[in-house]
C-alpha cells in the first residue's frame, strides 16, 4: 500500500493483531499472572547488553520470565473496571516478535522522566537513562504500535482526510467561498505561494533545473529552496508494506529507485536482500519486527538514510560497512540481543558515535585492478616527440574533514596517510607533466617539492588571491595549483599566474556590469601556466592548469572563469611565439609564425559537465552570449558578443567518451576534470581507462582507503606533429582588446 507522504503513528497504542501462531511467545507479566515466580535466578541467562547490566546494577534479578520493568508494588493491582481484558497498554509485555529478556531497560514511566525504576521498584536509588536511550525506546514503541496490516498508509490516509476538512473555510452567508491566490509583492501569481529574494535562490535553480555540476561538501545536502519546484520522478515517495507476514520481497521492488521511506516491518523476513541497496534515494527504512539475523553489508551504500529500524529482530551484530551512513540519525536496534560492546556506545553516545564507530573499525575491502590504457593509435615512427600530461585535483588538507566525508575513515581522510598515497599513484604513471590542484603552500614547500626533486621533477606553484591578506600561519594552508615537469627533458621559459578576479584591472570593460564585481569578483580561483622547451628538440610546449568555481549556483562564474583563461592563454602563445628562446649551441631554434602553431595543452578540474557552457566553449571555441549557462547575467562584452578563442582545441578523451567519473561522492558522481589539448599540432596516443565498474558499485564515494581524494587522476599520452601552414588571423575582434599575461 504507497502514499505520496510521510505521517508519524499515533502516539497512543494500537492493539496488535492475534496471531495463534505468534513467532514469539509472550512472556508472563504479573499483572495477568499473579502467581508468577518472583525468585531471582543463580545468574543472568544468555547474552547480557550494557543496558541489561545496568538495570541489575543493584543486584536484584527478577525471574528470567518476568518482564524487565515493573511498576512498583502498589501498581500491581487487578484491571481497572472501565478496562477490557484485552485492552492492555502495550508498554505492560512484550511485543510478540521481540526476544524475552533482550528488553534494554526503560518504561513509559522512564521516557517521560528520564529515570527508570530498581528492579524491585523500591529499593535502591533510581537509574538514569540516557538521553540517547531514551529516544531509542520511545521510537520502538512507536514502531510496534504499527504491527498492523499496513498501519502507516491508513494512518496517512486518516490524516490526510482530516487536514483535507479542517482545510475548508468557513465563510459568512454570501461571501465568495472560492480562495484567493498567494501573490507575490508586484501582483504576480507565485505558484508556490512564497517570494524568496535571497541570492541562493541561484543555487536552487540550478538544481532544481537539473544541471549537474560539482559538489565541494559532499556531506551537506544540496536541496531547492521551498520556494522552488522539485522535480519528482513518481506522484508517490512512501510504500507501507507492514503487517503482511511477508516471508520474501520481490525484486521488482527494488526498481523502485525514486522511494525515500519503506515500511516492511512486522513481517516474517529472515533475510533482507543485498538489492535493497537499489533504493539510493531513502532515508527511511522500517525493518522492525522481522527474524532477521543479520543486515546486509550493501544497506552502506544508501547514504542518504536519516533513519534505519530494525526493533524487534535477531541481530547480535551490525555490518561495520553501516559506517559510511554519515547522515544517519536513528539505528534502532532495540529488542535484538546485540553484542554487549556496540549498545553500549549505542546507549552512552547515540547512533553518530556509533556509526563513527564502525566507519573506522570496517575492514579495508579488496583494492581495485590497476586502471587499464586505451591505446588510440598505432606506435609512434622513430623520431616522433612524444610525451605524457596527468591531471589530479588532490584535495587539500584543510578541506578534508570528517564534517565534509563523513562516510571516510578518519584514518583514511589523515594527510600522513593521504600524502603517501598521492606521491605513490603520480608517480606511478610516470608522466612527463603533474597538473595538481588544491596543492597548499606549505605542503608544496615542505613535501611535495622535496619528493618530486628525487625524481627529476621540477615544479612552479601559485597559490590563490586570499593568501595574499592572511597571516604567515594562516597563508601556509591556502591552497592552489601546481606543475611539475621533468627538468631533464624540458627547460622552464616562464611562468605565468592568472587570478580570476583581478582580471578587470586589464580589461575594463569588465568593470561597467554589477555582475562582475558580485559574482566573479568574489571567487578568488586561479590558473597558472608555463612555457617550456624541449632541450633536446628545440620543440615548444605550453601547459597551463585551471582550478574553476565548484558551485552549482555559479555556473556563470565558470563560463566567465574559462573565457578569461582562454584570452590568458592566447596571449601567452602569441608571446611565445614572437619570443626569441635558446636552450643550448647544439639545439635548433625553432619559429613559430603566431601562437595556435604552439602545442598546447590546457587541463584541470573545471567543475563542469560535458553538456555545460564550459566544455562547449572549450572544445567549439565560441558560445552565444544567450547561453542559458550566463543565467541571464550581463559581462560587458561577453555577454554581448559571446566568448571565444582561436584554438582547436578537443579533450583527450573525446576518441573514446568522457570518462563516466572523475569526482565521486555520495552527493555526485560525474565526470569534470579534463585534459584538452590543440589538435592542430598534437595528437593522442592514449588515455587513461575508467576505474573497475564493480569496484565503484560497492563504493560510497571518495577519498577512501585506495583513493586519497574525491577526485580521480586523468592522464593522457601526446604526440607532436608538424607544423602546418599557418592560418590567417580571424577578422573579428575578441572579446577582450587589452589582454596581456602577467608574468610571474
Amino acid at each position: 500500500m504507497y502514499y505520496s507522504g510521510t505521517t508519524a503513528s499515533p502516539s497512543r497504542s494500537h492493539s496488535l493483531s492475534s496471531d495463534p501462531n505468534p513467532p514469539w511467545s509472550r512472556a508472563p507479566h504479573p499483572v495477568l499472572a499473579p502467581g508468577s515466580a518472583q525468585h531471582p535466578p543463580a545468574g543472568p541467562q544468555g547474552p547480557q547488553s550494557p543496558g541489561y547490566l545496568v538495570q541489575y546494577a543493584n543486584g536484584h534479578h527478577p525471574h528470567p520470565h518476568q518482564h524487565p520493568i515493573q511498576h512498583p508494588p502498589q501498581h500491581q493491582h487487578p484491571l481497572p473496571h472501565h478496562q477490557h481484558p484485552h485492552q492492555i497498554p502495550h508498554s505492560h509485555h512484550q511485543h510478540q516478535n521481540s526476544i524475552p529478556g533482550y528488553h534494554s531497560p526503560g518504561s513509559v514511566h522512564a521516557q517521560s522522566t528520564g529515570r527508570s525504576t530498581t528492579p524491585n521498584g523500591t529499593n535502591g536509588p533510581p537509574i538514569l537513562v540516557a538521553p540517547h536511550w531514551q529516544q531509542q525506546l520511545h521510537r520502538a514503541e512507536l514502531c510496534r504500535q504499527a504491527a498492523s496490516p499496513h498501519h502507516r498508509a491508513r494512518a496517512a490516509a486518516l490524516a490526510s482526510r482530516t487536514s483535507a476538512k479542517s482545510a475548508i473555510p468557513i465563510t459568512a452567508p454570501g461571501s465568495s467561498s472560492t480562495p484567493k491566490p498567494a501573490s507575490s509583492s508586484d501582483g504576480s501569481h507565485n505558484r508556490n505561494g512564497s517570494v524568496s529574494t535571497d541570492a541562493s535562490d541561484d543555487r536552487a535553480s540550478s538544481v532544481a533545473n537539473g544541471h549537474p555540476s560539482a559538489n565541494a561538501a559532499p556531506v551537506v545536502n544540496v536541496l531547492p529552496r521551498p520556494s522552488s519546484e522539485r522535480k519528482q520522478t513518481s506522484t508517490w515517495t512512501t510504500l507501507d508494506m507492514g503487517g503482511m507476514r511477508l516471508k520474501n520481497v520481490s525484486q521488482s521492488l527494488f526498481k523502485l529507485d525514486y522511494l525515500t521511506t519503506l515500511y516492511i516491518n512486522h513481517n516474517q523476513l529472515t533475510v533482507l536482500p543485498a538489492e535493497i541497496s537499489q533504493l539510493r534515494q531513502l532515508i527511511l527504512l522500517d525493518v522492525s519486527g522481522n527474524q532477521l539475523v543479520s543486515l546486509p553489508p550493501e544497506l552502506g551504500l544508501i547514504t542518504t538514510l536519516r533513519e534505519l529500524h530494525a526493533f524487534d529482530n535477531r541481530l547480535e551484530t551490525v555490518p561495520p560497512e553501516l559506517g559510511t551512513l554519515y547522515q544517519l540519525e536513528m539505528l534502532g536496534i532495540e529488542g535484538n540481543p546485540l553484542q554487549a560492546s556496540l549498545r553500549a556506545i549505542l546507549q552512552k553516545d547515540g547512533t553518530p558515535a556509533l556509526i563513527s564507530y564502525l566507519r573506522d573499525s570496517c575492514p579495508v575491502p579488496s583494492p581495485p585492478p590497476d586502471r587499464e590504457w586505451r591505446e588510440l593509435s598505432d606506435p609512434p615512427s622513430p623520431g616522433v616527440e612524444t610525451f605524457s600530461v596527468l591531471s589530479y585535483n588532490i584535495l587539500c588538507e584543510r578541506c578534508a574533514t570528517t564534517t565534509m566525508y563523513g562516510y571516510t575513515p578518519s584514518w583514511a581522510l589523515n594527510w600522513s596517510y593521504r600524502k603517501e598515497l598521492i606521491l605513490a599513484e603520480v608517480l606511478n604513471y610516470g608522466c612527463d607533466f603533474l597538473c595538481l590542484q588544491e596543492v597548499d603552500i606549505a605542503q608544496y614547500e615542505e613535501y611535495f617539492l622535496k619528493k618530486l626533486d628525487e625524481h627529476k621533477y621540477t615544479g612552479i606553484f601559485s597559490p590563490k588571491f586570499r593568501a595574499r591578506t592572511m597571516n604567515e600561519t594562516e597563508r601556509r594552508r591556502v591552497d592552489g595549483c601546481a606543475i611539475f615537469f621533468r627538468s631533464e627533458k624540458w627547460c622552464l621559459v616562464e611562468h605565468h599566474l592568472i587570478e580570476f578576479s583581478q582580471a578587470s584591472h586589464t580589461r575594463p570593460a569588465l568593470r561597467t556590469t554589477k555582475d562582475w564585481f558580485n559574482r566573479v569578483q568574489t571567487r578568488d580561483h586561479i590558473a597558472i601556466a608555463a612555457t617550456l622547451v624541449n632541450r633536446e628538440t628545440g620543440t615548444r610546449l605550453i601547459v597551463a592548469n585551471a582550478h574553476l568555481d565548484w558551485a552549482p549556483e555559479y555556473r556563470d562564474v565558470k563560463l566567465v572563469q574559462t573565457a578569461l583563461l582562454m584570452d590568458f592563454v592566447k596571449g601567452v602563445a602569441e608571446d611565445f611565439a614572437d619570443m626569441e628562446v635558446g636552450v643550448g649551441e647544439n639545439v635548433p631554434a625553432r619559429k613559430y609564425a603566431n601562437g595556435s602553431q604552439i602545442p598546447l595543452i590546457v587541463c584541470g578540474d573545471y567543475n563542469s559537465v560535458p553538456e555545460s557552457g564550459v566544455y562547449e566553449l572549450m572544445t567549439r571555441g565560441h558560445v552565444p552570449g544567450s547561453h542559458p549557462d550566463f543565467m541571464g547575467h550581463s559581462y560587458g562584452p561577453l555577454t554581448a558578443e559571446g566568448p571565444s578563442h582561436p584554438f582547436e582545441l578537443r579533450s583527450s578523451y573525446a576518441a573514446t567518451g568522457e570518462l563516466s567519473v572523475t569526482n565521486y561522492t555520495p552527493s555526485f558522481k560525474g565526470g569534470i576534470d579534463y585534459i584538452f589539448y590543440g589538435s592542430e599540432n598534437l595528437e593522442v596516443g592514449a588515455v587513461l581507462g575508467e576505474i573497475d565498474k564493480d569496484y565503484l558499485s560497492k563504493c560510497a564515494g571518495f577519498p577512501n582507503a585506495h583513493f586519497p581524494s574525491d577526485h580521480v587522476l586523468v592522464s593522457a599520452q601526446f604526440r607532436i606533429l608538424p607544423p602546418k601552414e599557418s592560418k590567417p588571423q580571424p577578422a573579428k575582434s575578441p572579446a577582450f582588446t587589452n589582454s596581456s599575461a602577467r608574468k610571474r
